[in-house]
């Protein structure tokens, strides 16, 4: 059977904003001002412990990285506690894949921490049985662990598995586990990267195009 292994952030639930908001308060806290949603948009796909690695670099912050990211942890589920936004048609695509007994994991480059308290914020906590973190795998995206991860969690093989991702280091890491990929581009200017030429569907209009049907009919498709 065909197994389903959906990103979270960008693809499942629209956190950026609150992501944005966490890494500006935390830089903020360390003297950094003028981390701007420009900036923030190059880390969109990357983990949060890669993300937060080169920004300690680049402002030569002295706190460890297992500082910064408790840090930007603790303000992040302030933000996802007072709300998180989940895309219609993914809620309808998750309770349709849910409903038919198809096996389906969370792979994603936040903490466990964040996926679990953004899936019980959502109610989606019952959709999923397995969540991987790329605090769990030795390299977050565009590396393959999590999602090589998810897979074994699921006792799937990866060439049976389908990846709902929405930025390219997402859809390289898809590619690089050997999964299929269904890319739904979180940002407009993202959607030609040469990332998203592998992908068997491309949503080029993003969450505004995707719909729960196409989506199913494509992970129908590949389960023959």
């Amino acid at each position: 059977m065909t197994a389903v292994v959906f990103d979270l952030d960008g693809t499942l639930v629209d956190s950026e904003p609150n992501y944005y908001e966490a890494g500006r308060r935390l830089l903020s806290h360390y003297g950094v001002t003028g981390f701007d949603w420009e900036r923030h948009i190059d880390f969109i796909g990357i983990g949060t412990r890669e993300t937060l690695a080169i920004l300690k670099a680049e402002y030569v912050i002295e706190a460890s990285l297992d500082e910064l990211l408790a840090g930007k942890n603790r303000h992040y589920l302030d933000l996802a506690a007072a709300g998180t936004e989940v895309f219609p048609e993914m809620r309808a695509f998750v309770d349709r894949l849910h409903g038919e007994g198809v096996p389906m994991a969370v792979a994603s480059g936040s903490s466990r921490a964040a996926i679990e308290a953004v899936l019980r914020g959502t109610g989606l906590d019952a959709r999923f049985d397995v969540l991987v973190s790329a605090e769990e795998v030795p390299r977050g995206k565009p590396e393959p662990d999590v999602f090589l991860e998810a897979a074994r969690r699921l006792g799937a093989d990866p060439a049976e598995c389908v990846v709902l991702e929405d930025a390219p280091p997402g859809a390289a890491a898809a590619y690089a586990a050997g999964m299929r990929c269904i890319a739904v581009p979180y940002l407009p200017s993202s959607v030609d990267d040469p990332a998203f030429r592998s992908a068997g569907l491309l949503f080029r209009g993003g969450q505004r195009e995707f719909t729960a049907r196409a989506a199913y009919a494509f992970v129908a498709g590949a389960g023959r």
